[in-house]
């Protein structure tokens, strides 16, 4: 039997060369890997406490996925420009945190396009590369542009999301695998419809800040051994003891047969687990 407890984390994925992903579950300074615990009953309770993942105070409620009001007034990374990067206000000197801001969004990133639920745009620094994509369940996902901040791939996104989506249906993305599809067209078709687009932000920060980026496409296999037939959404403020058998792991969620349950939205709350 295993029972840990701590400070939940946001699950931990990696890919094996053949491209299944490994998760493992992070409370406080303890790891678990899941994918053994496949269909076999576990159970998740929330102790009553969050505490702040940046200074660890301890909050009634949780704010950007594990931050204390405070913090999420004040850091750099709670910022409404990290959901709409094109909106970065650095160039005017306004950054809550210009070492932080120099550290993570004036650095490369890569305007993507992945499929979970069908194609969609999005954008992460190169060093996230796969994670951003196992973190939302795409089944396969290939790099479109490169490009020096993040600012830069905030505005590629804006322009592109005209005409394909930037976001993932959850529920589609619970009820069973995605079909594989053609990516490289698609980017090829993408990137003919922006082209005046691209052009311009070339203009605006130079050639070689924005460059296509001509790779495969990485498929990924998570571990699920069934699907629901009706997705039910679990919530630990409401129901602070959620059981049920695993059947699967994909993007953030353990799928159970009593629900799902995306333990990202969970960040920093104090979890016990058991198997």
């Amino acid at each position: 039997m295993a029972e840990l407890q701590g400070a939940l984390s946001k699950l931990a994925i990696s890919l094996d060369e053949q491209g299944n992903a490994h998760y493992q579950l992070r409370l406080g300074e303890q790891a678990l890997a899941l994918n053994p615990f496949l269909g076999q009953p576990i159970t998740l309770e929330f102790l009553g406490q969050i505490h702040c993942c940046h200074c660890g105070r301890l909050t009634k409620k949780s704010f950007s996925q594990g931050y204390c009001y405070p913090c999420f007034k004040k850091l750099a990374q709670c910022d409404s420009c990290i959901m709409s990067p094109e909106k970065c206000h650095y160039a005017a000197g306004t950054c809550r945190e210009p070492s932080w801001g120099e550290q993570f969004c004036m650095t490369e990133h890569v305007v993507y396009l992945a499929n979970s639920t069908g194609v969609k745009v999005g954008i992460t620094r190169a060093s996230q590369m796969p994670t951003r994509w196992l973190d939302q369940g795409a089944r396969q996902a290939v790099p479109m542009l490169r490009v020096a901040t993040r600012q830069q791939s905030g505005l590629l996104e804006d322009a592109i999301r005209a005409h394909v989506t930037d976001r993932t249906n959850w529920r589609a993305l619970l009820k069973g695998d995605t079909p594989l599809l053609d990516l490289p067209a698609e980017r090829e078709r993408l990137l003919g419809l922006c082209q005046d687009a691209i052009s311009n932000l070339q203009q605006r920060f130079g050639l070689q800040a924005i460059q296509p980026v001509d790779s495969a496409p990485l498929e990924i296999n998570y571990p699920v051994e069934a699907y629901p037939s009706k997705v039910v959404s679990l919530d630990l403020e409401k129901t602070p003891q959620v059981s049920g058998r695993l059947l699967g792991l994909k993007g953030q969620y353990l799928i159970l047969d009593s629900g799902v349950i995306n333990l990202r939205k969970f960040t920093a709350y104090q979890v016990a687990f058991s198997a």
